[in-house]
């Protein structure tokens, strides 16, 4: 049986409790250094506290360490790893390489800053000694299988979130035009500048532009497209994102998960326990997005761009059908759409930005707020804030459960009841009843099961099976409510029987070296500007003059075509 991991972003601790408690397997969070997001760092002490959390549900966590390290950076990162060791972690997200060898004991996943994406690859990372490894987000279903076939190693992929425009790990373009290195966990998202287009001449193509930002990754209905091929972990992107971005998505995808394994009992199975119950309804139009692609994943090119939308657009609700004084009236894009005081909209302005703003008070389709400047009738407009959800969210929170059997028995006067979690901890705790006979017999032993078919911390128990022999005597409720806490605290002492993760085997023989795309390139990806912009000559259309440029202000940057593998890339004008 195959075992299936939701893998799901933490800025924080309480953020990543946050997402075990809507059903994550697992938790990737940065320590307080070498993290590849340097905003989301965290204490130790904070990544302690979500381990302990995390293990009562058999959920792992993944310490990130995956930025490049400089010689004098080593000791230290050394003493990091083995404070994350001693905090509980369960494996480390690794880019250099000097991080396998600062620990025996840790288990290795190579970052997709490694760039993976071909079989050779794939064999030689696994001869390092890395338990997993994390694909480019780039790849098809049938390359996927490729590597899927070339390796033991657990597989990871994204599965939503935002898209870099390059390959992982090779963009080098943040650290040329600000000095902010991405493999150091500084990038300044120059892929969601504006740009305009121009050829050889100084031709301008296009103008005012984020002619290098993509749509965010969404394949919320092809996980078991990718089970099949082979992926273990369905990895969402977002450190950086806030907790009801994470609850949402979170939710969505556990519960899509939840599905595929229901579909395939014999075949698959979550990899922490614990069912969660209750809360919101997910719903990812509601959540930040630059409108949603599936990339590559069938093999073909679609549009990938959000050329329009660099930053969050959000759900389409109609036009602006009429300006008034104090805001404006909407044409709603379907029938029903409810708006609330404090919803947050965004249209696209005259110079190719977004702006945005909030609703003071929404009345049926009228808005009232402060008119942002450049609103127009006839406009369509997005909410990228809906207040509503967000309330919902906030006060509708999930609960997870781990699942108890109980078996009773019911002789000489004393309950024996055993219990049996879902991961297999088992514990028995007896109950000795009142001098007194119960007045009357059936109604006790009904409420004995009803008591007993309750909730208790993180535990909801149920009477599977319950055997009477003898007298029924009287059980106070408060007696029986009291073993339930009892049987919790003593389920509560024994360890969750987790899962194992694969552990790396090093290649005693290997010789197989990490290797970095030139700084020559700033730049080389899958996406290509004029593919996008339907100027491809594999379409059939008219071919401009190469190279193309991309210009910011006095910045010009080179665009190149390597047409026999399709991929597009930047360097130095």
């Amino acid at each position: 049986m195959r075992t299936l991991e939701l893998l799901a972003p933490a800025r924080t601790a309480d953020i990543g409790i946050a997402a075990i408690d809507c059903g994550a397997d697992a938790v990737y969070i940065a320590g307080p250094a070498f993290g590849a997001r340097v905003a989301a760092g965290n204490p130790v002490e904070d990544i302690a506290r979500l381990c302990e959390y995390a293990h009562r549900y058999g959920v792992r966590i993944y310490a990130t360490v995956n930025t490049l390290l400089k010689e004098e950076e080593k000791p230290q990162a050394q003493q990091l790893v083995k404070q994350l060791e001693q905090a509980g972690v369960d494996a480390l997200i690794v880019q250099d390489p000097a991080v396998l060898e600062m620990s025996d004991t840790l288990i290795m996943h190579a970052s997709t800053q490694c760039a993976l994406r071909a079989p050779d690859k794939a064999r030689g990372l696994e001869s390092l000694g890395f338990g997993r490894l994390v694909l480019e987000r780039e790849l098809s279903l049938e390359q996927i299988k490729a590597i899927r076939g070339a390796v033991n190693t657990e597989l990871e992929f994204f599965v939503h979130g935002a898209l870099c425009v390059c390959y992982s790990g090779q963009c080098y373009l943040s650290e040329y035009l600000t000095g902010r290195s991405a493999n150091r966990g500084e990038c300044a998202q120059p892929c969601r500048s504006l740009y305009n287009l121009e050829d050889a001449s100084g031709k301008t193509l296009v103008k005012n532009k984020a002619l290098l930002s993509l749509k965010d990754y969404n394949l919320l209905h092809r996980l078991e497209e990718l089970a099949e091929a082979g992926i273990d972990s369905f990895k969402i992107e977002g450190r950086l994102k806030g907790e009801s971005y994470v609850r949402n998505v979170v939710k969505a995808y556990s519960e899509a998960l939840d599905a595929l394994v229901a579909r395939y009992p014999e075949k698959y199975r979550r990899s922490s326990f614990g069912h969660v119950r209750g809360g919101f309804a997910p719903d990812l139009k509601k959540t930040f997005n630059r409108g949603y692609t599936e990339l590559f994943l069938d093999g073909k090119r679609g549009q990938w761009a959000s050329m329009d939308a660099p930053k969050s657009m959000g759900e389409y609700v109609g036009k602006v059908a009429r300006i008034k004084a104090d805001g404006l009236v909407l044409e709603p894009a379907a029938p029903g759409l409810v708006l609330s005081n404090g919803d947050g909209f965004a249209f696209v302005n005259t110079q190719g930005g977004i702006t945005g703003f909030r609703a003071d008070v929404c009345e049926g389709l009228s808005i009232r707020c402060k008119k942002p400047e450049g609103l127009r009738e006839g406009l369509p407009l997005y909410r990228n804030i809906s207040a509503a959800f967000e309330r919902q969210i906030e006060a509708a929170k999930p609960v997870r459960e781990i699942d108890v059997k109980l078996s009773v028995k019911l002789q000489g006067g004393v309950i024996t009841a055993c219990a049996v979690t879902e991961d297999g901890r088992e514990t028995c705790q007896k109950l000795e009843g009142s001098a007194d006979a119960a007045r009357d017999p059936e109604r006790m032993v009904q409420t004995l099961r009803e008591q007993l078919s309750k909730r208790s911390g993180r535990y909801a128990f149920s009477v599977e099976d319950f055997q009477a022999d003898g007298p029924v005597p009287f059980f106070p409720t408060s007696a029986l409510n009291g073993l339930r806490r009892v049987l919790a605290e003593q389920l509560d002492r024994l360890p969750v029987k987790t899962f194992p993760l694969y552990r790396g085997v090093k290649s005693p023989d290997g010789n197989f070296r990490l290797e970095y795309a030139s700084h020559g390139e700033l730049m080389r990806t899958k996406y290509c500007v004029r593919h996008e912009l339907g100027l491809c000559p594999k379409q059939g259309k008219a071919k401009k003059a190469e190279p193309l440029f991309l210009r910011n202000g006095k910045e010009r940057l080179q665009l190149s075509f390597d047409c026999a593998v399709c991929e597009m890339t930047v360097t130095e004008s």
